[in-house]
């Protein structure tokens, strides 16, 4: 009886085999296919099409960098502070922005490096940074409780936050991507392919600094944005 069990599971395992290679057997026949199509596409490409294609590619290069100049113009590209009553023109038909609520103190600095190395880098979106304690209407606005807070602004609307390090590992020495990692998951930053292969290397080991600091919060419990 114990003969006729092994028996079994040996065919069972068999037949399992067999149908994986099948399955795999046929998803790379469909690749190859669909390589096949694609070089048999790009060999019967005459003269014209490949001109079609080359204007289509030149177009779309001067339309990204028409749209990085226009970035730029705005203040994309630098990390900067701006003062609360600048901060409404700053957020003015922007899709994308990161503010930094901060003080003069250990944990808002390591913040502030982080934002400084993102700001280069992405100039897709805008970094800036406002003086909380020099601010109380917006950190009242926008509930923010804990220092650093960074408020997350997409359409001029802000849709998320990240407050304090809790997010980013609970230490002060977490490493950029990991801040990267966030903004993108939020939709704020593209996300760069360097980013993937660095997140869980040579992961952060000192414990944090943090510093609280508290503010009254406004009785609405809506969505925090700048609607009157």
């Amino acid at each position: 009886e114990r003969e006729r069990e092994r028996e079994r599971e040996n065919m069972e395992q068999a037949l399992v085999q067999q149908a994986l290679e099948q399955n795999l057997m046929g998803i790379a026949k469909q690749m190859e296919d669909s390589i096949d199509d694609e070089l048999h596409r790009m060999e019967n490409l005459d003269e014209d099409d490949l001109d079609r294609l080359r204007e289509k590619r030149l177009l779309a290069l001067k339309k990204q960098q028409k749209k990085r100049q226009e970035w730029l113009r705005r203040g994309h590209g630098e990390y900067r502070e701006v003062e609360e009553k600048e901060f409404f023109n700053e957020m003015k038909k922007e899709d994308r922005m990161v503010c930094h609520f901060y003080r003069n103190n250990w944990p808002c600095q390591v913040m502030d490096k982080h934002l400084g190395l993102l700001a280069a880098k992405h100039v897709e979106t805008k970094f800036v940074k406002v003086n909380a304690e020099k601010a109380p209407f917006l950190t009242e606005r926008l509930k923010v409780w804990m220092l650093p807070t960074l408020a997350l602004i997409k359409n001029e609307k802000t849709t998320d936050y990240v407050v304090g390090f809790d997010e980013l590992g609970g230490v002060d020495d977490f490493q950029t991507e990991t801040l990267a990692m966030r903004l993108v998951a939020a939709g704020l930053i593209f996300e760069q392919d360097e980013y993937k292969q660095n997140t869980n290397a040579n992961q952060p080991t000192r414990s944090v600094r943090s510093s609280i600091r508290s503010y009254k919060k406004t009785d609405s419990d809506e969505d925090s944005d700048f609607d009157d």
